[in-house]
């Protein structure tokens, strides 16, 4: 009997090795949007005990903890850097983008959040331009307009309010596009473990004074969400990195979609938030402008050296 759960291991860990990599990419970047979604939903709620500053901390801290193992086994040789001060600057622009995400979530509907969040990937685009100095023809800058068509489509500015937590969404969008293109410039000389655990670093270094300024201790229960959101926003962050090293980004990225739908369905049980259709129009409109840019960019580096992209 005590063999039958080992056996079953086996067999599933068979399956998967012989699923071909496109499959496995696929599973594990759906995988990466119920962590995402369920970690949005849950600091929402966690925010009707605790300040969306102590949830950014906590979710730093566990989170930490769930990747130490990770950092362990690989030594300390990966800490090894000539950039600890931009890795240092990237944590500044990284905890600011969390810190206003969280807070945005707790006062803002969980799928009007995630539909705005999208619009990230559309100022990397116009910052690649003006910081990379990467050359966009007319079908990427038109991607772009999209995008912001999209995001003016969720928000309505002079029909309906303009309130604080969705220009929180967008602010830090904003500053995860910055995040993003720093990235670009360190991988050029960092590995991807090594930016991954300055990330940790300094972002629970970070989180920790804001947290400190409106600390509460936890209940049990707030204990449990903590934990839980620390864990599944590393588990999440874990899947989509490993779907992107099995296939193709643009096999994958597509599925990110799923984010909207999942908050939808959960905040809709749970909150009895009901996204409205301008929600799920302009959220498309930036999802798919975003994706267009993400495909235009691979597509880039194929042909770089024999044209310019579109």
């Amino acid at each position: 009997m005590d063999l039958l759960p080992q056996k079953y291991a086996q067999g599933y860990a068979k399956a998967w090795n012989s699923a071909p990599p496109e499959v496995r990419g696929i599973i594990l970047m759906c995988a990466s949007t119920v962590c995402f979604s369920s970690m949005h939903v849950m600091i929402r709620h966690a925010a009707q005990e605790l300040h969306p500053m102590q949830i950014a901390f906590f979710r730093n801290f566990f989170g930490f903890l769930v990747f130490l193992p990770i950092l362990a086994s690989a030594g300390v040789g990966f800490l090894k850097t000539e950039r600890l001060g931009l890795h240092a600057f990237r944590g500044v622009i990284n905890v600011g983008a969390m810190l206003m995400f969280f807070y945005a979530l707790s006062i803002t509907e969980v799928a009007h959040a995630t539909a705005l969040g999208f619009s990230a990937p559309i100022f990397a685009g116009a910052l690649s331009v003006i910081f990379l100095g990467e050359r966009f023809r007319l079908r990427r800058w038109i991607a772009i307009f999209m995008g912001f068509v999209g995001v003016l489509v969720i928000l309505r500015p002079g029909i309906i309010p303009l309130d604080t937590g969705p220009v929180l969404v967008i602010a830090a969008s904003f500053c995860w596009a910055v995040v993003l293109t720093m990235i670009k410039v360190m991988s050029r000389t960092e590995s991807s473990l090594t930016i991954v655990a300055y990330m940790n670093i300094f972002l629970a270094i970070y989180s920790l004074g804001p947290a400190l300024w409106f600390w509460r201790w936890p209940s049990v229960d707030g204990w449990i969400w903590m934990v839980a959101i620390g864990v599944t926003g590393t588990v999440a962050q874990m899947f989509i990195s490993q779907s992107l090293k099995e296939t193709e980004p643009t096999v994958v990225m597509p599925f990110e979609f799923l984010r909207l739908i999942w908050v939808a369905i959960l905040g809709a049980w749970i909150f009895g938030e009901i996204p409205d259709q301008f929600t799920w129009i302009g959220g498309g409109i930036v999802f798919f402008s975003g994706f267009y840019l993400a495909w235009r960019e691979r597509q880039a580096r194929r042909e770089r050296g024999t044209a310019v992209p579109d």
